[in-house]
């Protein structure tokens, strides 16, 4: 390319500056879900710590209703993604069971986690989140059974397998959540091998192979 010839940069479209726009706003949603919790999870917050003005977050998302909605949807498409991602960093080894409980642990570690806790509670008493909740839920959770089959593939699509996972998700999600009040990782820790040891002896009947 001759010098002294300016390079031309391809400007980009309204569409493409909006869309930019709107992920933003809901990556700033999520953040304020964690620092502040969803009472704290105001529209001025959110605009702040997007760098956007309140201007521009009315024009995307004219109330605080409808950001947190969108920001449910985009919330679950992070957790999807994090579950396929974290898959892959998690060795099966011989010990599928064992694979498959380590990785609901990191799985279930981080912001995400703390997002979504958020917005379950406040869906307890707010319906039109509880609705847009109900809607994704499933979306996420197929990702995790789609995750966890790369351990157990042929075991996970039993309806017993499925069982199993969800026990341990739930299990999993009561000691975190109850964790909250009184932080202590390494207590959380000790509490899920406790109850991997009782999880493990259910897999034995609910993973094997007929």
């Amino acid at each position: 390319m001759a010098r002294g010839v300016p390079v031309k940069r391809q400007r980009r479209t309204q569409e493409q500056r909006s869309t930019e726009m709107r992920a933003r706003l809901l990556d700033a949603t999520v953040d304020c879900l964690v620092e502040y919790g969803y009472a704290g999870t105001t529209t001025p917050r959110v605009a702040e710590r997007a760098g956007v003005t309140r201007g521009a977050q009315v024009h995307h998302f004219g109330s605080r209703t409808d950001l947190v909605v969108a920001a449910i949807s985009h919330l679950a498409q992070l957790r999807a993604e994090t579950a396929m991602r974290e898959m892959s960093r998690v060795e099966g080894g011989v010990d599928p069971v064992a694979a498959a409980l380590d990785f609901l642990w990191e799985l279930h570690q981080g912001p995400l986690f703390i997002a979504t806790v958020e917005l379950w509670v406040a869906g307890r008493t707010d319906p039109v989140l509880a609705a847009t909740m109900e809607k994704v839920e499933p979306f996420v959770n197929n990702a995790v059974l789609m995750a966890v089959a790369r351990f157990v593939p042929d075991d996970v699509r039993r309806k017993e397998a499925r069982d199993f996972i969800y026990t341990a998700m739930d299990a999993l999600r009561g000691i975190l959540i109850s964790n909250f009040i009184d932080p202590d990782p390494e207590r959380a820790h000790r509490r899920w091998r406790r109850a991997c040891a009782h999880l493990r002896e259910i897999a034995a009947a609910a993973l094997t192979t007929e």
